[in-house]
Order: C-alpha cells, then sequence, then structure tokens
C-alpha cells in the first residue's frame, strides 16, 4: 500500500524511504543526496553521484528536519557537514535542471512558447503539457487550459521560463508528448514540493 493506505502505483516506479518522514515513496518525490570524500552532504539531483544514495522528501520541512536534526550523520553512520542553506542550494538546482530540460525539448522542436503559438498547439491537441510562469498576469494565464489528460507546470518564474526559450523573460510555453516531456513533469514535480504550499494556493517565500 502507498501513502495514505492507496495500492502503490507500479508506473511510479523505484521507491525509497524518506530518513525526515520514514515514508517510503517513489523515488519521483524525494532528493538524493551522497557523503563527498572529505564528509560534505552533496544534493544529487541527477541521481549519478557514486556512493550510497541519501534520500529526503522534496519538501522544505522535510529537508530542514533532516539538516536540523543529524539525520543526515545518522543514515550515513558518520560525521558529516551540512552546507548552509540547504533547501536553497536544492531548490535552485532543481530548477535549472527543470529549465535546461525544456530548452533541451526546445531544441529538439518539441516545445513552443509564447500566446499565441501556445494557443495553436492547444486548438490542435498538440500539446500535451502547459507550462505557465507563476508571476505571470493571472488574467492573460486564465485563457489558456491545461490539455486534457495533459499535465500543468505554474511553478517557474517568467525570468527561468525565458532562459529556457533563449529570451529575457516567458509566460506561455508548451511541449508535446514524447521526447522529455514526462522527464521534464517528473522533474518540476519535486520543484513543486519546495515552491507551492501544501493546500496548493499560493507559492512559498512569495514565488
Amino acid at each position: 500500500m502507498g501513502r495514505g493506505g492507496q495500492p502503490k502505483d507500479r508506473e511510479n516506479g523505484p521507491e525509497r524511504k524518506c530518513i525526515a518522514t520514514g515514508e517510503v515513496q517513489p523515488k519521483t518525490g524525494l532528493v538524493r543526496f551522497v557523503v563527498s570524500p572529505d564528509g560534505q552532504i552533496v544534493p544529487d539531483v541527477a541521481e549519478k553521484l557514486p556512493g550510497r544514495g541519501i534520500w529526503v522528501s522534496a519538501t522544505p520541512e522535510a529537508l530542514t528536519k533532516a539538516a536540523q536534526k543529524g539525520l543526515f550523520a545518522r543514515s550515513a553512520k558518520q560525521a558529516v557537514t551540512v552546507p548552509d542553506g540547504l533547501v536553497e542550494q536544492v531548490e535552485k538546482m532543481m530548477a535549472r535542471r527543470v529549465v535546461d530540460l525544456i530548452s533541451l525539448c526546445r531544441k529538439g522542436g518539441h516545445a513552443v512558447s509564447g500566446y499565441e503559438k501556445v494557443k495553436d498547439w492547444l486548438s490542435k491537441d498538440e500539446a500535451e503539457v502547459l507550462i505557465q510562469a507563476s508571476d505571470g498576469s493571472e488574467r492573460g494565464k486564465s485563457k489558456l487550459s491545461t490539455p486534457y489528460g495533459g499535465s500543468f507546470i505554474g511553478w517557474l518564474t517568467a525570468d527561468e521560463l525565458g532562459q529556457a526559450f533563449g529570451r529575457q523573460t516567458t509566460i506561455h510555453a508548451a511541449l508535446h508528448a514524447g521526447g522529455l516531456a514526462q522527464r521534464v513533469v517528473e522533474e518540476a514535480a519535486r520543484l513543486k514540493g519546495l515552491r507551492v504550499s501544501d493546500d496548493g494556493n499560493g507559492h512559498r517565500k512569495g514565488k
């Protein structure tokens, strides 16, 4: 059984246990950390660094608890150094990863930006993912709807989304199905855990 007594969804892939909450959940909701040779705790958002992984839920509360309660050292079974501002560091790294993935989609012809292009893709059922900047006009954003059966990402800033498209700012974007779209959705879900409040209303830290 998964969280809330619901059956586990096998499509979510491998599961890991969060050292802060004690919950076992799909890796897509967790952040991996490793211990460097000099005893530093290092975020491994790409999950490629060597060493035994230490997993923490992608929320400010879980990360803060792990850092302040000595849970990294307990899990690693050794003395470790946790960097200051760990939550902000992880958030920045995850945002960069999402932006880079969207950029790769754009370069492969699987992403568009701009209200009219996004609207066109939505009208032709060519869009699988709708992305809108968190600090964009609510009135403007309300004119576009998430594709039926698709996904919505709304917690990147206009500056961050602009970086993915080589512009100063971007408010509206869309991704085709296939390619890297699913990876973008999964990585963005981790970032959401750090930026969007649990009830879904509003963004943490004014984002």
